[in-house]
């Protein structure tokens, strides 16, 4: 029964109650709201309270209708039955109201309208909201800036959720889309700035800023409009283009807009200053401006890196920003942020492919001709490596790199502060943040890049500021001076630049000179450079070598007792590449390794980020140790049943490098030892608390089906069951694409006994592979293929399974209710949908489809014969195209993981009794060495005798001749 408008004073009441501490009323509440999701009406109330602005509407509740309105979108607006869900009619009247009630001043609740426009947006428009932008820009005219301001923020949201609509027709759509709005909204922002500009201009002369501010709240509003504008604009320009990198058709947008944006930048950054102290709204503004702005030039030159060559834009883009990293106080004000992003730019530039000259040269044109891709794409590189030698000359060049080692690399003195209060803290902050979150790392991305790029040049120049460095910091100082923090930061750059430095530096002769007095060194200041050194070890660990290793390690050893946890946790990761590097050569001594990792784990209780960094060199012991692994399973186990279990109390920090770990372990087991058999159940808690580790989570399953056999079926089958049934119904398509491999390989391992343990899930597949919801989802499209593949598998390595789960009534109730259109049988669509979506699917997968299609040949069912046609169809399609290209070629057929694929390039691992054992499973498929031809010429004549001549050879006659022809030469044909 249909809600209605007489239902929304109820509907907000059970609303209220839902969010009840007092749970004899929120329980009945929740159960309610359950039961009206699926009825007529139920957002068109909902709306009516996300609508409401009188004071007896709670704000709390209507952010919940607004939940529950997005969950229905997402669950019910595809269907198209007026008997459940949502009603065509209920749908126009939602998306003409959702428009009315835009100008909402509260900005959380506008904000969650503008979600729910663009969530419809990305399924209805255009074909079944055509008129939403033009509605939208009407609105734009409005003199009201609040309205105007909501109305960017539907667009920014709308136009956010079209650029992940990757089909060419949607492609296609949002560049019309971009041509119609750029105009107007470039126009608006450059209106903006200049009202802006004026605006902060006297602003910043008074004192009594909080009170005007107070009084018109009208430059807050044009100031966030402005920024909406500029993600709008940034989202036009990289999403109505296809990448200039591909087309070599320059963008003029990114030539009109570039320059302006970089004036805004220098006309706000003084405004940085400004107002730090006197108003903090304006003080967050400019930052935030001036960042966006920087992240829309780098965002602009990754997506069209040729359209950025331009005189306007490439080089006055670099060199402000080369200004702003070597001279900021006389370039005016900068900030930390602000300059991450000009290293940000400057390192994009630097590495970038398409400026790569071409050793030929520019082409000259001479005979008028029209250049070809390839011409063209030569002459934007060419062109843009000039402007480079310009813009960076060899004094620049040396000038940036001296900057970044003897001012960037240096560690502060709020730095060392950080480091003394919280050692763990400072090592995370260092080394494991993404370089560009923070100004350090960032700036030795970029002097890595520039080094590549420049080596010939600089290594002289790294070599002279270490010898200067260790000149003025002699190894027995222990004062923390401005030469011992100089000495540090030229170490961080001889440990980048390693493989060229070789040729300048003999690292015995450091070594014996400074680096091993220096380790030695046990003064609390100089932990500084002992944890650089245990750095720098690891970088030139290939240049260790004679009788310098033992002094090496005996100086690891030293530094594994160090008293600071930042130096130790430095020590284990060089352990880790020490590891790496020696490979199986560390197998004679692997006891005394397991006792001397067993000691430290020991010592490290209780330290969290040790004891990570432990589990991380566990991994890289127990793959150099391969088939010998089990010899460190009496240290190995132990800390695994720890790591592993969730109610550990190391599992929050501990979880997902136990879980490596673990997989590690797996990988390189000559065996499933019963130690090993009896961790599986760990698994289930895992996966039930989140899907946080889902691609190690699949891999471990891949490990334990293959090599635990039916001993692993028969001893953990319902935890199996548990976990495949948890990840199928839960997951997101990404998730699904990464987890049903390991569904189809059960079934060909255990064609008879995984069926019935996994059968709800299978259950779930049939659910995807019979909805029609993939039509602007590619991903979907991706995960109903694969669903439908299983379901083929199971057909044909377990046809009585297949017949009795698809004749479950409860399934079939099920399927009717969500309003899937099927009749009294599934497999009956399930047959239109392999023959329909079989271009879907890769080879593989096809093979899967027409094998699945030949068994149904067989079958005692009446509307086979009418199908006919298309089974044959496919069969032939499959045949045919398996001989003008082997599927061992394709590599998006395996019916795994990518690590089925090995290192040799031959598709085996000489090393891994993983990859090999994985490639014999593949191998060995049954489908796969199954003769296609030889299956459907028996089940063809199976199919005559099942339906009688008359019936069989009547359908062969409604075959087209020329489909005809090419089924007898697929069955002809040896």
């Amino acid at each position: 029964m249909a809600l209605s408008a007489g239902d929304v004073p109820t509907m907000y009441a059970v609303l209220v109650n839902s969010l009840s501490a007092d749970e004899a009323a929120r329980r009945p509440a929740e159960a309610a709201l359950a039961q009206c999701e699926t009825r007529p009406g139920f957002c068109s109330c909902l709306l009516e309270i996300i609508s409401a602005r009188g004071l007896a509407c709670r704000e709390d509740v209507r952010l919940l209708a607004t939940v529950y309105f997005k969950n229905s979108i997402n669950r019910y607006w595809r269907h198209r039955r007026d008997s459940y869900g949502i009603s065509n009619e209920e749908k126009d009247h939602l998306r003409k109201n959702l428009l009315l009630n835009i100008r909402e001043e509260n900005s959380q609740i506008a904000l969650q309208l503008a979600v729910l426009i663009s969530k419809i947006a990305r399924l209805d428009y255009p074909k079944e909201w055509p008129d939403l932008l033009s509605v939208l820009a009407q609105q734009l005219q409005s003199t009201d800036v609040l309205a105007s301001h909501r109305v960017f923020m539907v667009l920014f949201r709308t136009l956010k959720e079209l650029s992940t609509k990757r089909l060419a027709v949607d492609q296609k759509n949002y560049a019309e889309i971009t041509g119609h709005l750029f105009e107007y909204t470039w126009n608006l922002w450059k209106s903006d700035v200049q009202t802006i500009l004026q605006n902060l201009s006297v602003l910043s002369q008074r004192n009594d800023l909080d009170s005007i501010l107070e009084q018109s709240n009208n430059l807050i509003l044009i100031c966030d409009r402005w920024l909406l504008c500029v993600k709008i604009i940034r989202q036009l320009i990289f999403s109505g283009y296809a990448s200039d990198s591909r087309t070599a058709q320059e963008v003029w947008q990114v030539r009109e807009v570039c320059p302006t944006v970089l004036t805004a930048i220098k006309s706000l950054l003084p405004y940085y200053d400004s107002f730090k102290d006197k108003q903090a709204k304006l003080w967050d503004f400019a930052k935030r401006a001036c960042i966006k702005l920087m992240k829309v030039l780098v965002t602009l030159h990754g997506r069209h890196p040729y359209s950025f060559v331009h005189q306007t834009v490439l080089p006055a883009t670099v060199d402000f920003c080369l200004n702003m990293i070597t001279n900021p106080e006389q370039a005016g004000t900068s900030f930390e942020e602000f300059l991450i992003q000009s290293m940000v730019l400057v390192k994009s530039v630097l590495e970038c492919k398409e400026y790569r000259p071409s050793p030929t040269g520019r082409v000259i044109n001479e005979n008028a001709q029209p250049l070809s891709l390839e011409q063209r794409k030569k002459n934007f590189a060419a062109v843009a490596s000039e402007m480079l030698k310009v813009v960076l000359p060899g004094d620049r060049v040396v000038l940036l790199c001296n900057i970044l080692v003897r001012r960037y690399f240096i560690y502060t003195a709020k730095d060392l502060e950080e480091w003394s209060e919280n050692p763990e803290s400072f090592h995370h902050e260092q080394n494991l943040v993404q370089w560009t979150e923070k100004k350090r790392p960032c700036a030795e991305a970029l002097f890595i890049v520039i080094f590549e790029k420049y080596r010939e040049l600089l290594a002289p120049v790294v070599v002279s500021v270490l010898r200067e460095a260790m000149a003025v910091s002699p190894p027995q100082e222990t004062d923390v001076t401005a030469g011992m923090l100089l000495k540090d930061a030229a170490y961080t750059a001889a440990g980048h630049v390693y493989y060229e430095l070789s040729n300048y530096l003999n690292f015995n002769e450091w070594f014996h000179g400074s680096l091993s007095i220096e380790v030695s060194n046990h003064h609390p200041n100089m932990r500084i450079i002992r944890r650089k050194i245990a750095l720098l070890l690891g970088q030139w660990i290939s240049e260790i070598k004679g009788d310098t290793r033992k002094l090496v390690y005996h100086a690891l050893v030293g530094l594994l007792q160090d008293n600071d946890i930042a130096v130790r946790v430095q020590v284990l990761n060089f352990i880790s590449v020490l590891l790496e590097h020696a490979g199986d050569k560390i197998i004679p001594f692997a006891s005394q390794l397991s006792q001397f990792f067993q000691m430290i784990w020991d010592e490290s209780a209780g330290e969290s980020l040790l004891q990570i960094q432990l589990l991380t060199a566990l991994r890289t012991f127990v793959s150099s140790l391969g088939f010998q692994s089990p010899l460190s399973y009496h240290v190995l186990i132990p800390i695994l049943q720890n790591g592993v279990n969730i109610d550990s109390p190391d599992a929050l920090n501990l979880l997902e490098d136990s879980v490596l770990l673990w997989e590690a372990t797996l990988s390189n087991a000559p065996s499933i030892v019963p130690q090993l058999l009896d961790l599986f159940p760990y698994l289930v808690g895992i996966v039930n608390r989140s899907f946080d580790h889902l691609e190690v989570t699949i891999k471990i399953l891949e490990d334990y089906t293959i090599f635990g056999g039916s001993e692993f079926l028969k001893s953990h089958g319902a935890s199996l069951a548990n976990i495949i049934d948890t990840i199928v119904g839960n997951v997101n398509d990404k998730g699904l694409l990464t987890s049903l491999p390991i569904v189809d390989l059960l079934i060909q391992i255990f064609p008879l006994e995984a069926p019935p343990l996994i059968s709800s899930a299978l259950q779930k597949l049939i659910f995807i592979s019979l909805s029609q919801d993939d039509g602007q989802n590619p991903s979907r499209t991706a995960v109903r293929a694969s669903s439908g593949a299983i379901l083929a598998r199971l057909l044909v390595m377990n046809t009585n399974f297949s017949a009795q789960l698809l004749s479950e009534p409860p399934l079939l109730a099920s399927i009717q209710q969500a309003g899937i259109a099927v009749n009294n049988n599934l497999l009956i669509p399930l047959i239109d949908m392999w023959i329909d979506k079989v271009d879907d699917a890769n080879a593989t997968q096809q093979k899967e489809y027409a094998m699945a299609l030949s068994v149904v040949l067989t079958l005692q069912v009446p509307q086979v014969i009418d199908k006919l046609d298309g089974i044959l169809s496919v069969c032939t399609t499959v045949i045919i195209g398996s001989r003008e290209v082997k599927t061992d070629d394709d590599t998006s057929g395996d019916i795994t993981s990518s690590s089925w694929i090995g290192n040799d390039g031959s598709g085996y691992s000489n090393t891994s009794s993983k990859e090999l054992r994985k490639r014999q499973v593949k191998d060995s498929d049954p489908i796969k060495l199954a003769s296609l031809e030889n299956v459907l010429r028996e089940n063809l004549k199976a199919c005559a005798v099942l339906h009688g001549d008359a019936a069989f050879n009547a359908a062969i006659s409604r075959i087209h001749p020329s489909a005809f022809a090419q089924l007898q030469q697929a069955l002809n044909t040896a």
